[in-house]
């Protein structure tokens, strides 16, 4: 594990491999509210503006007296722990630095490929690791919710994801989307990939049981938001997220981070960090 040097009562020493993304501010104040932690590392990708700057300007905060580096290896020199919130074509390079460097991984990004996600379940043989296609307290106790309800309710339900975010959101459906649904189908003891209905479009023909099906919304600022629906004949049951705020994502983040600190080579999932399981 990488070996920071600190002692009990010093704070955190944190990096923040993204920190220039929409995520970036909410991560340091996410760190700030929390206490007890400083950023020792930061990063960006290699034609980012903001590299060679201070990482609270790249945020658009408060200086921190850490400048923005290409290179995650030297951004997590000294860190107890990293927080990746990149794009998914960076995660490797992460993965990397961190595996090298024993170095604790949150990873909240999304829309990997599958040699990506192959190469998480790789390196957490060797590092600890948590991923979650959402990190918010809230988000996690809804897919505690949807898979309990998705086990009393049988294929006389139809099961649908409606999502929305921002304009700029690259990957659809979201990560929190799928993972909704992953649930909804382990409460019902099926492969998602067996029941998953990700786009209709033309003469579909009528829905078939026991499909999950996937709506998705692009437009403005939305931060986040997510409905599973079980629509039954005669009633209708919906759980629903709404995010407001990014604080929401960075809180659970920074959460994780601390929790990962110590703990043995494994992936982790925010249920696990939240004690769901």
């Amino acid at each position: 594990m990488n070996d920071p040097g600190h002692r009990i009562h010093d704070p955190v020493p944190m990096a923040v491999l993204g920190v220039s993304g929409r995520m970036g501010r909410a991560l340091l104040l996410a760190m700030d509210e929390a206490g007890g932690i400083r950023l020792s590392g930061a990063s960006a990708s290699s034609d980012s503006r903001w590299v060679g700057m201070d990482a609270g300007a790249a945020a658009q905060g408060a200086a921190r007296g850490v400048a923005v580096l290409a290179d995650p290896a030297s951004a997590i020199q000294g860190a107890a722990v990293a927080i990746d919130f990149t794009l998914p074509q960076a995660t490797g390079a992460n993965l990397d630095a961190c595996v090298a460097a024993r170095c604790p991984l949150v990873i909240g990004t999304t829309g990997h490929a599958s040699e990506i996600r192959d190469r998480i379940v790789r390196a957490a043989d060797h590092i600890p690791l948590v991923m979650a296609p959402n990190m918010s307290v809230g988000v996690n106790l809804l897919l505690e919710l949807v898979e309990q309800a998705a086990r009393q309710l049988d294929e006389r339900y139809d099961i649908e994801i409606f999502e929305a975010h921002h304009r700029d959101k690259k990957d659809a459906p979201s990560g929190t989307a799928l993972g909704l649904a992953a649930a909804a189908a382990a409460g019902r003891g099926v492969e998602l990939e067996q029941v998953a209905e990700y786009g209709r479009h033309g003469l579909t023909g009528a829905r078939r049981p026991g499909n999950i099906g996937f709506s998705v919304f692009r437009g403005g600022d939305i931060v986040g938001e997510h409905t599973v629906s079980f629509a039954g004949i005669g009633e209708r049951i919906e759980l629903t997220h709404r995010a407001s705020d990014r604080l929401a994502f960075a809180r659970g983040a920074v959460r994780a981070a601390r929790w990962l600190i110590g703990r043995p080579s494994g992936l982790y999932s925010m249920r696990d960090v939240l004690g769901f399981r």
